[in-house]
């Protein structure tokens, strides 16, 4: 039960949101009484700050998880950031000390409410890798120290809230919320669980880009109105007792196909209802024992995602119901110009001295130039949290934040690191009709192939990256997010500019496998379209006169794959001269439908049946991850025992020898072959000899700065 909203939470009506497509302007809101004072330096993270700043009292108070970098790639510097433009006084707690209350007191009783994040990362991803062992580190703390934000920081902060003002309303969100906005698959524990808001007994829940929504609330609890009556902002979540009775259900907790019921076809031949029409998603309960069930819940909640045509959802927890809005309206560029063009310090806090961020490192010198994803690549869940609509900053934007960074920002020298986003070449590509946008309930725009409806002009891209160039003090920018081949192919023009000015030698490219099984469940391009793209690069770098590689990223044990596709990836790997320092194994993050894979060993990207369906195998024991994960460092010594041993039993023992054409070597070197496959590390590749490659999607991040087995997470 929400402690401030009482009963109300359950009975009030909701409002239809469903055809608020046209919502008000992020920035034409009234501003906050408290705007007189004007934005400050940095967002007061103690009372002496205040105190600075001439506040009694702070409005807003952000708790996170990550150290407070004041930049607009990080969420609680953005959502600060914002809401002091609206005119509220918004102070930061910055990975307080969970283990009771009085760290939450630190800036006084917040006049309208709490808002909690776990961070940039979900905190179970941040703090464990895909084998579930603790990590040491964490980029998103000074001096990268591990330990400094608990699991489930969403859960355990909002409850810390709760301890230290029971009356003040909680609302959460950031990644970490909004992937866990209904009943999910946790790895970690290896269960379905409930939404995070249920266990966090927030107020309310945010889930995507949530700018809009926050800005929205915060003006209507300043007006008076209880949490408990704001039921009609998109974006949202919150329980009630019951659906209102002005709402009709459809019911899609059947199968698809299963008895042929008249809801199952209404619903893949997506049918029109009025907008006080709820879709019923099977209760908690149900997909917690039943893991079919949750793969055609996971199906569902990604088909109704399309904030031009999605319907709310309700999912029944015990004797409550989660009632989840439709999307947010994407930013226009206006709003996405007005975000970026706020008055951020562009560093770390100043409390945190000299001490060493690494996130803010990687990103110092990059500029965020887009939002939102339409690949659709099903372990990603940068759609789930984004969105599928590109929502772009102007070039004006871009180019003053470049300008920002030249004049600013200590240790510039000239070099921009990355001018990109989720991807770097989806820059002003859009569907080309707005009418079929807000009706499409495709799950990827370029997947199976590229849309006839989308449109793949990079002219506006290429005419940015020549500007960007242009301005003073500029000497090099790279290209450093990942890179969308099968629309680079389409602009042979582009790949020219990039080849010619933007890679330093190596431009990084996620074929992800080989093989087609995999990339089927992974909604990838097949390998054809890697090598069109090499083959463009390399005759582009030619041209431009130098010499340059690309460098690939392969996942190990995503769901789909077998023992037979990892050793295809090798054999490709030897034959092509790459060598893998670090890779990835597959992690299931939650929601992702390559999770709903995993656990329901059905493929959602296509009708769930409980018979004459797709059955997805997938890699689940530790001996089979580390075999797939030893045949992507085929060429370490370490892994050599395993994979002899696996070849054998595969019935191809043909590739152990001691020739160029064998994949592995008869003989051992003395001392290696004892510690596994997760020991051992690639030599580098020499010019003209073996390239090596790290990938930069494992979430394996540095090495762990001890030896030692470390701890699993715990099972809350």
């Amino acid at each position: 039960m929400l402690v401030s909203g009482g009963l109300r939470a359950y009975t009030d009506p909701i409002m239809s949101t469903q055809t608020a497509t046209t919502p008000k302007k992020l920035f034409s809101w009234r501003k906050h009484w408290a705007h007189r004072f004007g934005p400050a330096p940095f967002l007061p993270m103690s009372k002496a700050e205040m105190d600075q700043l001439g506040w009694d009292s702070c409005d807003v108070i952000l708790v996170t998880g990550d150290a407070y970098v004041d930049h607009p790639s990080f969420g609680m510097a953005v959502i600060g950031r914002v809401l002091e433009a609206q005119g509220f006084r918004v102070g930061i707690i910055s990975q307080p000390d969970w283990q009771d209350a009085d760290p939450f007191k630190i800036l006084g009783k917040p006049n309208l409410f709490f808002g909690v994040t776990g961070g940039n990362m979900d905190s179970m991803v941040n703090r464990y890798t895909a084998d579930r062992r603790l990590r040491h580190n964490d980029s998103y703390t000074p001096d990268d120290e591990g330990g400094k934000r608990p699991d489930r920081a969403v859960i355990v902060y909002t409850q810390r809230c709760r301890e230290a003002y029971k009356d003040v309303p909680v609302i959460v969100g950031g990644i970490e919320a909004s992937l866990r906005r209904i009943a999910h698959y946790d790895y970690w524990s290896d269960k379905v669980r409930r939404s995070v808001l249920v266990d966090a007994k927030a107020d309310i829940l945010m889930y995507g880009n949530a700018e809009r929504a926050i800005v929205e609330v915060a003006h209507r609890l300043a007006k008076g109105e209880h949490p408990s009556e704001i039921r009609d902002v998109r974006g949202t979540a919150f329980m009630l007792r019951k659906v209102p009775e002005d709402w009709s259900e459809l019911d899609l907790h059947e199968l698809e196909g299963e008895g042929e019921t008249p809801e199952a076809h209404k619903y893949t031949s997506p049918l029109r209802t009025d907008e006080n029409t709820v879709v019923r998603l099977p209760a908690f309960e149900q997909v917690r024992d039943d893991p079919v069930l949750y793969g055609h819940t996971s199906r569902i909640l990604h088909q109704e995602s399309n904030p031009g045509n999605a319907r709310p959802l309700v999912q029944r927890h015990g004797d409550r119901e989660l009632w989840l809005t439709p999307p947010p309206i994407p930013l226009s560029t206006p709003e996405m110009d007005g975000v970026f063009d706020l008055d951020y310090a562009r560093s770390p806090h100043p409390d945190y001295g000299k001490a060493r961020i690494p996130a803010w490192e990687m990103i110092r010198f990059s500029v965020n130039i887009m939002r939102g994803c339409f690949g659709g690549c099903s372990f990603c869940s940068i759609t789930e949290h984004e969105g599928r609509i590109i929502q772009n900053r102007s070039e004006g934007s871009i180019l003053r934040e470049i300008e920002a960074i030249r004049d600013k920002v200590d240790g510039f020298t000239g070099v921009i690191s990355d001018l990109g986003g989720p991807t770097a070449n989806m820059y002003r590509l859009h569907c080309k009709d707005p009418k079929i946008e807000s009706v499409c309930r495709r799950l990827s725009c370029v997947y199976p192939d590229v849309c006839k409806n989308l449109k793949t002009d990079h002219t506006p891209l290429i005419k940015l990256y020549r500007r960007a160039r242009d301005i003073k003090g500029v000497k090099k920018i790279a290209i450093a997010s990942g890179l969308r081949y099968d629309l680079a192919v389409k602009s042979p023009a582009y790949i020219r500019e990039l080849a010619k000015h933007h890679v330093g030698g190596y431009l990084k490219i996620a074929p992800e496998h080989t093989e087609d099984g995999p990339l089927t469940k992974m909604m990838k391009p097949g390998i054809e379209a890697y090598d069109r793209f090499k083959q463009m690069f390399d005759a582009a770098s030619k041209e431009a006169g130098k010499e340059q590689y690309l460098i690939p990223y392969f996942i190990a044990a995503h769901p789909g794959t077998t023992d037979e596709d990892m050793m295809n990836l090798a054999i490709w790997l030897k034959k092509n001269g790459f060598r893998a320092d670090q890779v990835q194994t597959f992690l299931p993050s939650p929601m992702s439908l390559a999770s709903a894979m995993y656990y329901s060993e059905r493929n959602p990207l296509r009708p769930v049946r409980r018979e004459n369906t797709e059955i997805v195998r997938t890699a689940k024991g530790l001996k089979q991850r580390r075999l797939h994960k030893a045949f992507l460092r085929y060429h370490d010594a370490e892994n050599w025992p395993l994979l002899r041993g696996a070849l054998k039993n595969m019935g191809r023992a043909d590739l152990i020898g001691n020739s160029k054409k064998h994949l592995i070597p008869t003989w051992q070197p003395k001392g290696t072959g004892v510690k596994g496959s997760d020991a051992g590390r690639g030599r580098q590749g020499q010019k003209n000899g073996p390239q090596s490659f790290v990938t930069t999607h494992s979430g394996e991040g540095r090495r762990p700065k001890s030896t030692g087995k470390g701890r699993r997470p715990a099972k809350h």
